[in-house]
């Protein structure tokens, strides 16, 4: 394993992290992201798919990106286990905080509302996106400290319920932003 360059330990990472949070933060702002829900009130949980979902801080989207962090993790580590763990997270977070970025650009938030079933989605408040690259953390810690089986299982853990409950999940979000199924749109909007 490499060793990290000296001066560059656990503190800096995390002092790497909380500026790219912070960076990500002012970028959604000037982007012109609602720092809360619109409503006016933040909500540990919010189950339901109308104009409050992706504006709390936990919702039914937040296990994609638990499992965000599971796949970040398995390919740190296939392709950078040479490299420190908290470079591959440090690596993780700024490839989420971009997702996040992107997500929240309009060409993005108007391919959901036209290729999924998303279609009144007017991207994430500022909090609710902070709250998704911290999921995908906790995903790639617990990616790190469970067999590859056990990971495998909480995925499918996530996205089956998932499915089940809203009829969307990370599986079928990616399928539908990339090559949108028409039978699955009509499934899913019930």
């Amino acid at each position: 394993m490499q060793t990290a360059p000296p001066g560059f330990g656990p503190r800096a990472t995390a002092l790497l992290i909380c500026t790219l949070l912070t960076a990500a933060a002012c970028a959604l702002l000037a982007m012109g992201r609602p720092p809360i829900c619109t409503c006016g009130y933040v909500a540990l949980w919010h189950g339901a798919i109308d104009s409050g979902n992706s504006q709390h801080l936990l919702d039914w989207y937040s296990p994609s990106h638990v499992i965000h962090g599971f796949l970040f993790y398995g390919a740190a580590w296939l392709l950078l286990r040479r490299l420190p763990l908290r470079f591959r997270l440090l690596i993780a977070v700024m490839i989420e905080a971009g997702w996040e970025l992107l997500e929240n650009s309009p060409m993005v938030i108007d391919r959901y509302r036209t290729a999924t079933m998303a279609l009144g989605y007017t991207g994430d408040s500022v909090l609710n996106s902070l709250s998704d690259i911290s999921c995908m953390m906790i995903g790639f810690a617990v990616a790190r400290t469970l067999p590859v089986w056990a990971t495998i299982a909480l995925a499918m853990a996530f996205e089956l319920p998932t499915l089940a409950v809203i009829r969307d999940n990370l599986t079928l979000n990616v399928l539908m932003l990339l090559w949108p199924v028409e039978a699955i749109r009509h499934w899913q909007a019930g």
